[in-house]
């Protein structure tokens, strides 16, 4: 499989999160379609089918990420 580059890994990360407070806030048909956007590719780019499974496989790609119980990614 490919790996998406930490960089773009974290740019997701980073658009999703804001998108959800943007949500949160607003409620509108427009952020809640960018968001579904940024879920998918979150799930494309680490091989997930669920967007929460995506944003841990992504944020244990990312440098610095530490060692640890990734259980979660074996499922």
């Amino acid at each position: 499989m490919l790996m998406a580059h930490p960089a773009v890994l974290r740019n997701l990360i980073e658009q999703y999160e804001t998108l959800k407070v943007l949500q949160a806030e607003n409620g509108g048909e427009e952020v809640r379609r960018r968001m579904d956007d940024f879920a998918y590719t979150l799930c494309v780019s680490t091989g997930t089918r669920d967007v929460d499974a995506a944003l841990i496989a992504a944020r244990h790609r990312l440098p610095g990420a530490r060692a640890g119980d990734d259980s979660v990614l074996s499922a």
